[in-house]
């Protein structure tokens, strides 16, 4: 019998044995007899020296050939041995015990909260609508009555993704869209993701999210805005909520106002909260969109969602709601 000859036999007889090895116990007897460093394979490759030199270059071959066939089999039997016993585990399972809960998703508290103010406003009769993340020129500032050379429409303060299109920097961009396409009355809500190059801070993102709000028809009031806010903050932050209005500017509305809300700290002292923008929708925004500002009115207003989220739950950095931490998203 030729030395090739007895690794031919050797690995027919290994492979026969591993076959009919059942259990990981016979699997590892199987794998030190053969694959060891004392096993039988390592045993023909100290034979090589002993092999006649115009037989080396054969042998040394079909020796490495055994070697990677013994290993191969041997792994695929381990994994497909392992698998059965783990199927016939999950057969063999206990049903008397109590069962287990398996883990599922949680609704990020910052989609629970545009869940609720969409309900809110819903209630108040405003329809919820959306619009694109990436915008143009003309709906993010030509048609809100930002003139060329405002600040805000600076490369530094906005992602311009080329001359033509940025991201959008306010959800003002959705009311434009609704009013090209609606004649008057006109009364939606939009709540999305909004950025600008802000430095990163507890308080302070370059992605956040505001709801827009805006109100067109004959007659609409700074009073009608008012109410509508007012109302909002106590349907959200509770009836004791008191809320100010304070004159400001934007490009977009006329008169302009911020909206306060009023906050009792945990020592007793009161602070006032920035909470948004808001104001009467300037005579330039209704012609843009071909509306008559003789005959219709409206008023539109911005808020933060962080900031009511980050109140609410007193939470101190906004940092912490973007973390993607499942322990803090399960609070809420």
């Amino acid at each position: 019998m030729t030395v090739l000859h007895e690794l031919s036999e050797l690995r027919s007889q290994a492979l026969a044995e591993l076959a009919s090895a059942a259990s990981a116990d016979q699997l590892e007897r199987w794998r030190i007899r053969y694959l060891g460093t004392k096993g039988q394979v390592r045993a023909v490759m100290n034979r090589l020296k002993e092999v006649p030199r115009q037989l080396k270059p054969q042998f040394g071959q079909a020796a490495n050939q055994l070697k990677d066939a013994l290993q191969g089999a041997y792994e695929a039997r381990l994994a497909e041995t392992s698998s059965r016993q783990q199927a016939g585990g999950a057969r063999a399972a206990d049903v008397t015990l109590p069962g287990q809960t398996p883990r599922i998703g949680h609704v990020h508290v910052m989609t629970q909260t545009i869940q609720e103010l969409c309900d809110i406003f819903g209630r108040m009769g405003f329809e919820v609508v959306y619009g694109p993340e990436v915008e143009d020129e003309r709906h993010n500032f030509d048609a809100l009555n930002i003139p060329r050379s405002h600040v805000a429409r600076d490369e530094l303060n906005n992602f311009y993704i080329n001359p033509r299109a940025m991201l959008r920097s306010q959800t003002s961009t959705v009311q434009i869209r609704v009013m090209e396409n609606q004649q008057p009355p006109v009364r939606i809500i939009s709540a999305g993701r909004v950025y600008r190059p802000d430095t990163v801070d507890a308080m302070h993102s370059f992605m956040f999210h505001q709801v827009e709000g805006l109100y067109v028809d004959e007659g609409v009031s700074m009073a009608d805005l008012k109410t509508t806010l007012d109302q909002f903050c106590k349907a959200y932050f509770g009836l004791d909520i008191q809320t100010r209005f304070r004159p400001s500017y934007f490009p977009f509305t006329e008169p302009s106002a911020e909206v306060d809300i009023l906050f009792r700290n945990e020592d007793g002292s009161t602070r006032w909260l920035e909470l948004g923008g808001c104001g009467m929708v300037h005579p330039n925004v209704l012609a843009a969109v071909g509306y008559d500002a003789e005959e219709h009115t409206g008023f539109a207003f911005g808020l933060g969602i962080e900031r009511m989220v980050m109140r609410r739950h007193n939470i101190p950095d906004i940092r912490l709601l973007y973390e993607g931490d499942a322990r803090f998203v399960r609070q809420f």
